[in-house]
């Protein structure tokens, strides 16, 4: 009598679960691109405040804001080399910026190809596309901000004083009335990153499930709030010397 032949069962595929997939599937994910947004942009307004409040130092006196900028370059030592713990402040911010900028580029290219079939009618409010417009052109503008403002009052590439000027010289020479349409730029520019700044905050509230209820308006004014006192700290700077209450 011949026994007929059995096939062994396959063995099944135990089914990969969520949070296996490691650090890079977890940045691949939505979740995980918000969550690169939200702790960069945290670095970046930490910085914003910090920067603020250094800015407005030069309001002390000329040798107030030379010694703090003198500090900065100093901190650490002699237990660390000259500019080390600035170099290393820098480092954090590039990698804060491009840490943002890629994760705001991926989850727009990720919503995009969502919705690949444009509408017949826009069924999008006035209020959402102007948010889009200003996030969008903002950035840009932001961006030139930052590249400007290096070249300007950092490395003195582009200031009239030159790089051999104290911080103090090259602020005042920076923002010279005759320099109007650079102080009119950084208006722009500030405006831009307050508006940035704002749906920013806001946007991270609403993801981490803040904004609901009682708290909805109170976060909601809060980002107003910050966002305006920081954009006017900077501001105070440039207006300040345009009108010559700082020379």
């Amino acid at each position: 009598m011949v026994t007929p032949r059995t096939t062994p069962p396959k063995a099944q595929k135990t089914p990969k679960r969520p949070g296996r997939q490691g650090l890079s599937g977890f940045l691949r994910s939505s979740n995980g691109k918000k969550a690169v947004m939200a702790v960069s942009g945290a670095v970046l307004v930490l910085f914003l405040i910090g920067h603020m409040v250094g800015n407005l130092k030069i309001f002390l006196g000329e040798g107030t804001f030379n010694s703090y900028a003198e500090w900065l370059r100093t901190v650490g030592e002699p237990a660390l080399p000259a500019r080390t713990m600035l170099t290393l402040t820098e480092i954090v911010l590039a990698l804060a910026v491009i840490a943002h900028m890629w994760s705001a580029v991926s989850l727009a290219r990720r919503a995009a190809k969502a919705r690949p079939v444009k509408y017949a009618a826009r069924r999008k409010s006035q209020a959402n596309g102007y948010v889009v417009h200003t996030m969008r052109y903002g950035g840009v503008i932001i961006v030139l901000f930052v590249v400007w403002h290096l070249l300007d009052l950092t490395f003195g590439a582009v200031n009239p004083k030159g790089y051999d000027a104290t911080p103090y010289d090259r602020v005042v020479a920076g923002f010279d009335p005759s320099r109007w349409w650079v102080t009119a730029f950084y208006v722009v520019a500030l405006v831009m990153v307050g508006l940035h700044l704002r749906h920013g905050l806001w946007s991270a509230f609403q993801t981490l499930g803040l904004a609901n209820g009682r708290a909805r308006h109170l976060l909601n004014v809060g980002a107003a709030v910050l966002s305006t006192l920081l954009v006017l700290g900077f501001l105070a700077v440039p207006l300040a010397v345009m009108i010559g209450a700082v020379k």
